[in-house]
């Protein structure tokens, strides 16, 4: 229902509401500031979704504590939540806990990243395929820190093409 390692997705079908289907479905067309088409839920941020009568709270873990798109996040889902039927209120909060990972990210979230964006995702300790060329094992770190905190760069040896790789 949600995105890898979410706390939504450890929850009996029959705990969740058709509010809060509807809520998750409404997040999971909030799409994340950076990667156009790739949403939150994808990329993991989605911690926890409660719904008490009208009033509808959102748990959101942020990839860093300092991202400066988290403002924009915390309106894109209450605007999202709030043209939901049934729902009156919405809560958003950012959570320190559990930290996010990459290992969040779904796979379908991963490979959107990777071919719209030319960004890897390293899950492990091996980097992925070249998402350029798609060669294995062919890409090795030349910065630990990119243009994001988050991110580290990459060169493709078989391409040549400059990776940047969630890590």
């Amino acid at each position: 229902m949600t995105a890898r390692g979410s706390a939504l997705s450890n929850r009996p079908d029959s705990v969740v509401s058709s509010v809060q289907n509807d809520v998750v479905s409404a997040l999971r067309a909030v799409d994340d500031p950076e990667y156009p088409g790739v949403s939150i839920v994808d990329l993991g941020l989605v911690e926890d979704v409660r719904v008490d009568g009208e009033r509808v709270e959102v748990d959101l873990i942020p990839t860093f504590s300092g991202c400066p798109a988290l403002a924009f996040i915390a309106e894109d889902v209450a605007r999202a939540i709030e043209a939901v039927t049934g729902v009156g209120g919405v809560i958003v909060a950012f959570v320190p806990e559990p930290v996010w990972t990459p290992d969040r990210i779904s796979a379908d979230g991963r490979r959107r990243i990777a071919a719209g964006f030319g960004v890897g995702v390293q899950l492990g300790p091996k980097p992925p395929a070249c998402p350029h060329c798609g060669a294995p094992a062919a890409l090795r770190e030349t910065a630990l820190f990119g243009p994001v905190r988050c991110r580290s760069i990459h060169h493709c040896d078989a391409c040549g093409e400059a990776v940047e790789m969630i890590r």
